[in-house]
């Protein structure tokens, strides 16, 4: 509840803090400084345009959260403009952070699957063998202190991706064990840790965004491209040649030569 009521009270002074066109929090013991022009213009993928209330809340979570956008630890996904936005946090904030956590005391995690003869399998690891079928997912979160671990299990069917016209999209395809067993590692973390984890939801528990990749290189190099002719940039030339000081600027005296000055560094030289 109070987690709900802290959220409450950001939303209301993000709300303020639009009208001065400023956001700042810390995380990762930096200072982060985020405008609502900033996130629309360098923080959103996708090409849509986002709404007043997408922003807000991508900059509630970024900061309830302490996520670094600029570090792609959280995205803000929309493309036609119709389409409501997704938020989604970056791949290696989940390991992070339950490494950090002070009770946490490792996992086990794997696929589902239903073998040749029938029998349902739990498998650690994400491998399927040729004539098993894929089933699902589970994860195990152990938590010092507690007996039992935290334990999700997930079905297939309810989270695999697909295309528009009822496909399975290309990464379901290509790995779905993997995508799978990510989808339970991260919803047994939220059941072991909510405060550490509220409001955080990985790429592939997100239908709509499960086939993008979201890695900060395929991600910069695209803005990159669709900012290319927005920005005014100068060009740096590599060998510059130095300035020419106008002879009116130039010193009347000849700076004094000191025996063996050849042989010191600049800043030891005598100067006239």
């Amino acid at each position: 509840m109070a987690g709900k009521n802290e959220i409450a009270g950001q939303n209301n002074q993000l709300a303020i803090e639009k009208e001065f066109g400023l956001v700042e929090y810390e995380a990762s013991g930096e200072m982060i400084k985020l405008s609502f022009p900033t996130v629309r213009r360098y923080l959103v993928s996708g090409g849509g345009n986002v709404t007043d209330q997408e922003v807000m809340m991508f900059l509630t979570l970024c900061r309830y959260q302490h996520l670094n956008p600029f570090l792609r630890e959280a995205y803000l996904i929309k493309y036609g403009s119709n389409d409501p936005a997704t938020i989604v946090t970056g791949k290696d904030v989940f390991t992070k952070r339950a490494n950090a956590a002070p009770d946490y005391a490792g996992k086990q995690a794997g696929v589902v699957v239903l073998a040749e003869s029938g029998e349902i399998i739990e498998r650690e690891g994400s491998m399927v063998l040729p004539k098993e079928t894929l089933v699902g997912g589970w994860a195990k979160v152990f938590i010092k202190g507690h007996e039992t671990p935290e334990y999700i299990s997930v079905g297939l069917d309810e989270y695999i991706g697909r295309k528009k016209d009822g496909t399975v999209n290309s990464q379901w395809s290509k790995k779905p064990g993997t995508m799978i067993r990510k989808v339970a590692v991260v919803q047994a973390l939220r059941e072991a840790f909510p405060d550490r984890f509220q409001g955080m939801y990985a790429q592939e528990e997100m239908h709509e965004v499960s086939d993008i990749r979201l890695d900060t290189q395929e991600v910069v190099a695209r803005e990159i491209e669709q900012n290319a002719n927005s920005v005014t940039f100068e060009a740096i030339e590599e060998n510059p040649e130095p300035p020419t000081i106008p002879k009116a600027q130039a010193k009347e005296k000849e700076p004094v030569k000191v025996e063996g000055e050849q042989e010191l560094p600049d800043f030891m030289k005598a100067e006239g």
